[in-house]
Parts: C-alpha cells; structure tokens; sequence
C-alpha cells in the first residue's frame, strides 16, 4: 500500500509504526485512509484539538477499519450514536459522566495504594513459577498480573483469570483491523461469553452487593441507573482495557529494559527513577495505537474538510512523537521535562480511569524483576500483536540471571 494512512496496516508497520508517522508528520497532521471515510489524525496539535471538540467528534464508537478481502479498508459497523452499548471511553456526555462517577470511589487514591500489597503478592506468586534461566515474560506475567488485578478489583474468582483473559483478549481482536470473518465470529462470540459471564455473577450478587466494582454495577442496573447493556459493556471495558492497557505497559517496559543495559544498571542504581522511567516508556510505546471518534457533523481539522459520518483514528503513538511537539522523538529519555506530557492515557473528561492502577502495577513489577535478577537481555527476537487497536508485545522472550 502506498497511501500513508492504508500503510498502517502493513505487516512493517504493524510491527514498526515510527518509520510511517514520521512520513506522515512531514506531509500532514492529517490522512484519509485511501477512499474510505475514515482520516488518521498523527500531529499532536490536530489530535488534542479533535479531544477538545466534542461537539463535532463523538467518542462513539459507530465502527471500525478493516481490511476487506480484496484489499481495500472498509467499514466494519458498531452500534449507532447514542446506543447504550457505548461505556466509558466510547461513552459522551452525560453518559460517560455518570459512568465515570460511579467508578471513581471504587479507583480512588486510596483503594489503589491499598491494592499495592496483593500486586506485590501476585507478582511473587507469578515469579515462584520461572524456573531456569529464561523465561517467556508476556505469557507468565505481563498478561496475568493485569487481569489478575482486575479481577480481584471487580469482584469476581481469581480462578477465572484465564479463561477471563481469553475472553477479554480475543474479544479485542473486533478492533485489530485485519480480521478475516472467522476471526471476527470468534471474536464475537467469546464477548458474548464474556458478557454472559459477568451477567450471571451480577445476578448472584443482585441481593447483597458487595463493596466492589461488580457491586456498584450491579445495584445501577437493579435501580435502574443504568441499563443492563451499558452495565455489561462497563464490565467489558474494564476486563478488556484494563488488562490490555497495563500488559502493553508491563511488556513493552520490559522489552525496552531488555535492549538497553545502560537503563538496566540506572534503575537498578537508582529505583526511585522507575516511574520516570515508565513515563518515558507511556510515551514512547504507548499501550493503544489509537481511538475512534465519529464525525458529529461538516467541520475542519487541521486544513482538512470531514464530513458528516466520517471517522477519525486518534493515533497517540504518532501524536506523542510528533517533532513539532517533542524534541528528538525517537529518542528514549527518562530525563524530559514534564514528563507525563503525553497522550498514552488520553486527555481531558476521558483520561484512562485506571491510569493510576497501571502505574502502580508496573512500578512493582519493575521493582521485583531489577531486585530479582542481575541481568535481563533478549533470549531471542520478540514481535508486537498484528493489530490496528493494541501496542502489545505477542512474545517477549528474555534470558535472566
């Protein structure tokens, strides 16, 4: 593909996206994607504005690209504006509101310190299972922990985690981009198993909910607060997102620790840098490629005319390096100033509840791994996931002593 935006879905630059936002920063901070309706919005300045305007861009999320049999990306359809299935991060005003504000108390400063030592107890139960001195860090810990931590958090068995994480990982597969219609229908079924997995624990706690995420749901829906589909589309997200976002975090951390021994010896030296450090990697590697926003009505965005019912694709690995906002993007530094100046969360009324919490598990990951080990180094070449949706590293294989 030679179009800049139609690239993106290049096995290269599925596995490289940098060489391709840097053509795309020199020519626009904004591409349509060959002849769809869809535009990818790369610069820092065009991204934040389309975050700022909600009345002309909702977060929605009214469909997706996909690359269709012949080549060409087309439109994969989600549900329409306004639907009750939109939740949280594809919620507007004043629904994301109330959602938002349901969650909160139950992501507070004070729960989450107070989550510090079961991460700690998760992430030395994960570590009691490496054995030898190489070990395959996405599979044994970078996905669990997350949705382990999730599912302590929402309320639901810990024994679950993995068919949970199987539900919740191949339920994002709908968003990848390249999805052939096999896919899709597993896909779709396995969040279907998902939301039926969640809607049979909320049933069991309907008559005593308990002081957790599931119990706060649950007594919405009963009360009638919310709809049982926005309920359930809450819980999704929250198994979804919430494990992804902190495995992209955790892996792609480790990742980068693994290829520079100079970082390795500097946060071994110095732990307190360790949160600089993941700043650093938020931006470089953010957890998500990108989010959808639906064109609300005819407007500009950087020099370019939308359309009515046209999409954007909110790229925030590009926008974080864009030249025009950070110096020597391509550079890893753990020393920039303002530091969590960054889009890995998003920005404004829809920055990730849970950044806080995926801060927190990645700092003692990190922890535990540089007190634990005196050497971390690539056991052999690692890839990313093939998706349009996540920056998650497939494998991470390391070699430990």
């Amino acid at each position: 593909m030679t179009d800049l935006g139609a690239a993106l879905f290049d096995e290269e630059f599925l596995q490289d996206p940098y060489p391709l936002y840097a053509r795309m920063h020199a020519r626009a901070p904004l591409h349509r994607v060959a002849d769809s309706d869809f535009y990818v919005v790369c610069g820092w300045d065009a991204v934040t504005e389309a975050l700022a305007r909600t009345e002309d861009f909702s977060s929605n999320l009214t469909g997706a690209m996909r690359v269709q049999p012949d080549g060409t990306v087309g439109l994969l359809p989600m549900d329409g504006l306004g639907s009750p299935s939109h939740a949280l991060a594809t919620a507007d005003d004043p629904a994301h509101a109330v959602h938002r504000r349901m969650l909160l108390p139950q992501l507070s400063g004070r729960r989450i310190r107070a989550l510090e030592a079961y991460v700690t107890d998760t992430m030395d139960e994960l570590w009691s299972g490496v054995a030898g001195d190489r070990v395959e860090w996405m599979s044994t810990v970078a996905n669990r922990l997350p949705m382990m931590v999730v599912c302590h958090l929402i309320g639901v068995p810990g024994v679950d985690v993995d068919r949970i994480t199987a539900w919740a990982y191949a339920s994002t597969q709908i968003l990848e981009g390249r999805v052939d219609d096999s896919t899709l229908a597993s896909a779709g079924a396995a969040a279907l198993e998902l939301g039926a997995y969640i809607a049979g624990h909320m049933t069991d706690v309907a008559d005593d909910p308990p002081d957790n995420l599931l119990g706060v749901i649950a007594t919405a829906c009963a009360a009638g607060e919310l709809e049982l589909v926005t309920g359930l589309a809450i819980m999704l997200t929250l198994f979804g997102a919430g494990g992804e976002s902190t495995a992209s975090l955790i892996g792609s951390a480790v990742g980068i620790l693994a290829t520079r021994p100079e970082l390795q010896s500097e946060l071994r030296a110095d732990p307190a840098r360790i949160p600089a450090f993941l700043e650093e990697v938020l931006r470089y590697e953010p957890p998500f490629r990108g989010h959808y926003r639906h064109v609300l009505t005819d407007c500009d965005l950087a020099g370019a005319r939308l359309p009515e019912g046209s999409r954007l694709l909110l790229l925030w690995g590009a926008a974080n390096r864009d030249p025009a906002h950070v110096d020597d993007p391509d550079e890893f530094r753990i020393d920039r100033p303002d530091s969590k100046a960054h889009l890995a969360f998003g920005r404004g009324a829809h920055f990730c509840v849970g950044a806080a919490l995926a801060r927190l598990e990645a700092r003692i990951v990190l922890q535990h791994l540089l007190e634990r080990t005196s050497h971390v180094e690539m056991a052999e070449p690692g890839r990313w996931l093939p998706s349009l949706l996540v920056r998650r590293p497939e494998k991470l294989p390391l070699q430990i002593k």
